[in-house]
């Protein structure tokens, strides 16, 4: 503020402050796109932030099983959630047609549970009369868990009830329902005690005589009533996947694209080209890396098969490289890198051991990493123990030179070694086998790079439209070595010195007058990162002239 000099003496003046610090930007902020809950889910194609799974769950309704609808997303969701990682933004999908099994064209079909095909189908069971009863609408796809429904203990003239609800490892029970009388349209109110409270069905009034509940299953006043469900009316589907459901998401102005900062990008289980290429191309557009997902049959080798026998699977080296007869091959990119086999784990809705897309532990196993040692530590390792696995599909499981051949290809391998568990075992990107790009083939190496340029470019906005001449040079330069040098104490960086760790320079060697008339100022950072020991060599000899007892 200016100041009156009006006596002699000494006046004390305040000037602001021309130092700005630079604030180092997450590095563990999980990005995932993939098929939600068909029929509990929030709002299809909206980035959501979550911070525990139990947000998932209120948002997208959880985990669910099924043979038509793909059920990667929150099974990785979970394992992200479980190994470590605290912040995660989901856009969850929902399948928008699927193919028939005749070869036909795919058929639109809208919201799945609308029509033919319907994954949740109605069940009718009479109550006060032959035609009067209860509708129960299933919340869960019943193509792959049966869901099995018990009315029992039965009593006061057949309105007063118990109803058990078993699906997979869920069960629901509700004791003493009572059924109201019936409206007088003929059809009997629902018990208002299951609906908005069971995650697994719903309960409407129905008519038996109406012929629009699909199949009727009709059971007469007794000690108890059961049924299970089956796939009928399913057999004629294969798949609700649809490439045009996720490519939206990955295009300018999207509900993610809208997301300011995140900085791991996965579509768990998806290995469409289209797909996956979308996805690289919008992770290096933000910033960010992806993790990608091998084809959950592929094996690590190539196995002779039996004469006379179907083809086999093609062994993951063929499929990254595009030897399947030249219909696929993995888009290269610095921002990503693939990691395989599946990993087996228990499935909380059918309480069963199955094969998981891997990325979920993967991304969880980053978030720890970079939370107890830093973006610049390689995330691989035996301090990356994975929890809630038994280890690899048995297709996966390898050995020392078996995965020598898949590191050499860019293909970091999930192991399983005695005594130290299921842990993450390598850490190359996707362009580790192509010598034009070796300054990028460790994973560390280009995330710490990711999240230097996220700190800079989210720090320094500052800078614009400040008059472009020395003054400000000098402030940026003061800023972002201060930044550095904190990573350079942190030891995120290689060389023994400041000086030998990073350099940075702005003034009129980099901004000229051309581009201070242009309205430029140009700043040049250069550091030496980190590289992991990926190669730990051990030379033994023998000291010579030594004798027998000596």
């Amino acid at each position: 503020m200016s100041v009156s000099y009006s006596y002699p003496g000494i006046y004390v003046q305040e000037l602001p402050s021309s130092s700005n610090t630079v604030s180092p930007a997450p590095t563990s902020v999980a990005a995932f796109v993939g098929y939600s809950h068909p029929y509990l889910t929030g709002e299809f194609g909206v980035a959501q932030q979550l911070f525990s799974f139990t947000d998932y769950e209120t948002y997208f309704g959880g985990l669910f099983a099924s043979s038509v609808v793909d059920a990667s997303l929150p099974r990785a969701v979970y394992q992200f959630f479980l190994n470590g990682g605290s912040t995660a933004w989901v856009v969850g999908l929902q399948p928008s047609l699927w193919a028939l099994t005749s070869g036909s064209a795919p058929t639109s079909l809208g919201q799945l549970g609308t029509g033919v095909g319907d994954l949740s189908p109605t069940y009718f069971v009479k109550t006060d009369s032959a035609t009067n009863g209860l509708l129960f609408s299933a919340l869960q796809p019943i193509d792959t868990v049966a869901m099995t429904i018990t009315i029992t203990n039965i009593r006061t003239s057949n309105t007063v009830f118990d109803i058990i609800i078993t699906y997979g490892s869920q069960i629901e029970t509700y004791r003493g329902v009572t059924l109201p009388v019936a409206s007088p349209a003929g059809a009997a109110a629902p018990p208002t005690m299951i609906n908005g409270v069971s995650k697994l069905v719903t309960v409407a009034p129905g008519n038996k005589g109406t012929g629009s509940y699909g199949a009727k299953i009709n059971a007469a006043p007794g000690p108890s009533v059961t049924w299970t469900d089956v796939t009928a009316g399913l057999t004629t589907f294969t798949t609700a996947y649809n490439a045009d459901d996720f490519l939206p998401v990955f295009q300018a102005n999207s509900s993610l694209d809208n997301v300011e900062i995140f900085n791991l990008l996965m579509t768990p289980g998806n290995v469409d080209n289209s797909v996956v290429s979308a996805a690289l191309a919008f992770a290096e557009r933000k910033r960010a890396f992806a993790i990608i997902d091998p084809p959950p049959q592929s094996p690590a080798f190539e196995a002779a098969p039996p004469a006379a026998t179907p083809p086999q699977p093609q062994p993951i080296g063929n499929w990254m490289t595009g030897l399947t007869g030249g219909t696929y091959e993995l888009p290269e990119s610095q921002n990503g890198a693939l990691y395989f086999p599946y990993l087996v784990s228990n499935d909380p809705v059918t309480s069963s051991n199955i094969p998981m897309a891997p990325c979920g532990w993967v991304a969880g196993c980053y978030a720890e990493t970079d939370a107890t040692r830093g973006v610049w530590k390689a995330p691989a390792g035996l301090a990356t123990t994975l929890l809630n696995t038994v280890g690899p599909v048995n297709s996966g499981v390898m050995n020392d030179p078996q995965q020598g051949v898949l590191n050499l290809e860019s293909i970091n391998c999930v192991r399983t070694f005695s005594g130290d568990g299921t842990v993450v075992w390598g850490s190359r990107t996707l362009v580790a086998a192509n010598p034009a790009y070796q300054q990028w083939m460790y994973v560390p190496v280009r995330r710490m790079t990711l999240f230097i340029e996220q700190s800079l470019v989210a720090s320094l906005r500052w800078v614009v439209f400040e008059p472009n001449d020395d003054p400000l040079w000098i402030a940026i330069t003061s800023s972002v070595s201060a930044f550095m040098l904190s990573l350079f104490r942190q030891g995120a960086l290689q060389g023994a010195t400041p000086s030998d760790a990073f350099q940075v320079k702005c003034d009129s060697t980099t901004t000229t007058p051309s581009d201070q008339a242009l309205g430029r100022v140009n700043i040049v950072v250069a550091f030496a990162p980190l590289r992991p020991a990926e190669f730990v060599v051990i030379k033994i000899a023998q000291l010579a002239g030594q004798t027998a007892g000596s």
